[in-house]
């Protein structure tokens, strides 16, 4: 029995065969042409299958010693159901994520004690400095929303994160393409190179950040990162004092998948800022394994504002340890459609669409 070797064309994906003319493989639908050995070489790496493997220990957070929360009580949102941990000073006071009032629901126990926290470093009236800096240099922001927020009911408050270690043994594929232009008297003439890049190596990586919190959106946790963990301290309850701390409601376990993501996603930013020379660069196929995977349990500072106006939710957050701020601001519609007026009256489009540009930015 015989077995006929079938090569697809990397250029279109079409089935290719030996040309005795050109003494190549050629690809009769784009007219591609390819060494044999080369071809061969690419097949082979087409071929090149590897099954993913992860290994997690999620065992992250400890016990709760005797009487470490005896001065902690938990409150209980009745409208996002929201939990938060206060201590015995805390009187009454407003869900940080959604600012209606929260009840006292009494003793706090149960959960995992955190492994670390990192302190506030940034105090209120930095909070309140960063908002306001964040207002600035927003022509289309409402008068009103600037004037009417309520910039008092700023809250300090811990929000748990697991944070993973692992490394990864990854193997990546790019399509990369080159194009080349000239032109003679009677044509323009385009020719496209096609490669096949691969990128194999070893990351490690050390406390990538997942939160633990379904309430907190995880576009904003991102956004205000990264913190400095060299200055994470061992958890004691005294740096809860004064502060809120959300519990979390998604388990390390449960966070794993993004933690994955997020890995996946910086081993293929990093391999893919080695290739250069191309006019473009696109990933076929990546294997990426993860070993040595461990978790733990974090609390980080985070300064919350919410705050609704004209019946929507606005919801900002500042890293209590780099000043870091972000958060979504309303847009002013009858100042918009002054701008627009604006550009039918011969203002340049182009400055109207940086100036948006940066509004959004």
């Amino acid at each position: 029995m015989s077995v006929i070797q079938e090569y697809k064309c990397p250029c279109c994906g079409g089935a290719i065969a030996f040309d005795s003319t050109a003494q190549k493989m050629k690809c009769p639908y784009c007219d591609s042409e390819f060494e044999m050995e080369v071809l061969k070489a690419y097949d082979e790496e087409l071929n090149r299958t590897q099954e993913e493997t992860t290994q997690w220990d999620t065992q992250a957070g400890s016990q709760w010693g005797e009487g470490e929360t005896s001065g902690l009580g938990t409150y209980s949102c009745k409208s996002c159901g929201g939990e938060i941990v206060g201590d015995e000073t805390t009187a009454a006071t407003s869900c940080p994520y959604c600012g209606n009032p929260v009840v006292f629901m009494g003793q706090f126990s149960g959960d995992l004690k955190p492994d670390f926290v990192i302190p506030f470093k940034l105090d209120k009236k930095a909070a309140k400095e960063g908002l306001l800096k964040h207002y600035k240099g927003k022509p289309l922001l409402p008068k009103a929303f600037k004037d009417q927020n309520h910039i008092d009911e700023i809250k300090g408050i811990y929000v748990p994160f697991w944070l993973f270690d692992a490394d990864a043994d990854a193997h990546i594929r790019y399509k990369a393409t080159r194009l080349r232009h000239w032109s003679d008297s009677n044509y323009s003439y385009t020719e496209t190179s096609y490669f096949s890049v691969v990128r194999g190596g070893n990351v490690s990586f050390e406390r990538v950040p997942v939160d633990g919190s379904s309430k907190m959106p995880d576009d904003l946790m991102e956004s205000i990162e990264p913190y400095n963990f060299s200055e994470a301290v061992d958890f004691q309850t005294a740096y809860l004092a004064g502060y809120l701390a959300d519990k979390y409601d998604v388990d390390a376990q449960e966070s794993i998948d993004r933690a994955n993501a997020r890995i996946r996603r910086s081993v293929e930013e990093s391999f893919r800022s080695t290739i250069h020379g191309y006019t473009a660069v696109v990933p076929e196929a990546s294997f990426i394994n993860l070993a040595n995977g461990k978790a733990k349990y974090a609390l980080y500072p985070v300064w919350l504002l919410n705050t609704s106006w004209q019946g929507k939710n606005y919801l900002f957050a500042m890293n209590g340890q780099t000043g870091k701020f972000v958060g979504d601001l309303p847009m002013d519609k009858g100042l918009f459609g002054k701008w627009f007026a604006a550009i039918a009256g011969g203002v340049s489009i182009l400055t109207f669409l940086i100036t948006l540009l940066f509004w959004f930015l």
